[in-house]
């Protein structure tokens, strides 16, 4: 993600003589500090490189030719930007060009480039470099050529599903089909989609709570998605204007409301869970009430975009934006738990996106698969929450 803030350095230098260079790096840039003039780092400003094309830092092409575009901000001048090809970070340079800042753009400079890749793995290296020798050093990856592009399992990527399933109540009415729609879903994202799977039944609130907390401190890639699924039964309280999941020790006239989950609560733990594609889907009573502003635009369909790029290189472009994507049952409304062995009819229809396996090419989004639950009876609901990004989605890619 973007970052336009800068990282500062305030070093106090006293009674040293010899000083060598010091590197710090992050996931995506390092940077390099010159520490021979004390005089420039009494407060100095680390140079901030922003990726607009590719944002990934991983990322797949057809062609050669392979456009990049870079936005550089710094306090002090920058000096220079330059651009570096290579096979590895450990390689010599296979190409590079540099450039300078022209008038007024001293403090901030965007720089597009077309550069010619060769086939198999480029890595691109820009180093930007202030006045005062501060530099900053940024790299992405892009492969070229057909025979990458054929695999998209060769993506440095991992899918997670985490499934609520609750049909025995302490308080409640026992239900039919939640675990049973649940195992059916879960085997179908491991069989199809090679989706990591948990399977979680009849949990308490304190259960729910403490698996979102791992899910929460798991560690997760730039490309990686996190599905969460709920089933069983939920409520909605008008004095509060709030909607909440009921979990298995759930008061059945609770007028407080502390033994349900509510989705206030809910939705901004999985908000903060810090994987950067996640996608909830409820299939409960009253889901719809999971966001205030619900939104059921179906979106511009996926095939046409395919046509022109490769699968992998599809799928990092979809996985580009954060996602913060949700998927009901219903609105403010009862919904059908469905005939006992015969799946809920949100649960049917869901199914059958999935095993439509996204068409021939294999990938199924968010708008394909809404095309076969919003047939439904009772209108399913499709929106965004939290930290959702413009033209984010998420995948299901057959393996």
């Amino acid at each position: 993600m973007k970052s336009r803030s800068f990282l500062s350095f305030v070093l106090l230098v006293s009674g040293v003589t010899t000083l060598m260079a010091q590197n710090v790096s992050t996931r995506t840039n390092e940077f390099e500090v010159d520490f021979s003039d004390p005089k420039k780092l009494v407060s100095t400003t680390i140079p901030v490189i922003n990726w607009v094309t590719p944002v990934a830092e991983t990322n797949y092409a057809q062609e050669n030719k392979y456009k990049i575009k870079v936005e550089v901000e710094s306090d002090k001048p920058i000096k220079s930007i330059t651009i570096y090809v290579k096979e590895d970070e450990a390689a010599a340079s296979r190409g590079m060009t540099s450039m300078k800042p022209d008038a007024g753009q001293e403090l901030k400079m965007v720089v597009e480039k077309s550069i010619t890749l060769m086939e198999g793995e480029n890595l691109l290296e820009v180093v930007a470099e202030n006045t005062d020798g501060q530099k900053t050093i940024s790299y992405r990856k892009v492969h070229v050529g057909s025979t990458g592009l054929a695999d998209a399992g060769k993506l440095d990527r991992t899918d997670y599903a985490l499934i609520f399933a609750t049909d025995q109540y302490d308080n409640w009415s026992d239900l039919v089909n939640p675990v049973f729609d649940s195992k059916t879903i879960a085997e179908e994202l491991k069989k199809t989609y090679g989706y990591k799977v948990e399977v979680i039944e009849n949990a308490s609130q304190s259960d729910v709570l403490k698996k979102m907390r791992e899910y929460a401190e798991k560690k997760y890639k730039p490309l990686d998605q996190l599905f969460i699924f709920f089933a069983g039964h939920g409520t909605y309280d008008q004095t509060f204007g709030e909607g909440f999941v009921v979990t298995k020790e759930s008061q059945l006239n609770d007028e407080a409301k502390t033994s349900y989950l509510s989705h206030n609560r809910l939705r901004s733990i999985v908000n903060n869970v810090p994987c950067e594609h996640i996608f909830l889907a409820m299939d409960v009573c009253f889901g719809g009430t999971f966001d205030a502003a619900l939104a059921s635009s179906r979106g511009a369909g996926a095939e046409e975009v395919y046509k022109e790029q490769g699968q992998a290189e599809f799928i990092t472009r979809k996985l580009t934006y954060k996602t913060r994507r949700f998927l009901t049952s219903g609105g403010k409304t009862y919904v059908s738990d469905g005939i006992p062995g015969k799946h809920s009819p949100f649960a049917k229809n869901f199914l059958e996106a999935l095993r439509s396996r996204g068409g021939k090419d294999g990938v199924l989004t968010l708008p394909e698969l809404y095309t076969y639950v919003e047939r439904l009876k009772i209108q399913p609901r499709f929106g965004e929450f939290g930290d959702n990004a413009p033209g984010s989605d998420f995948i299901f890619v057959v393996k």
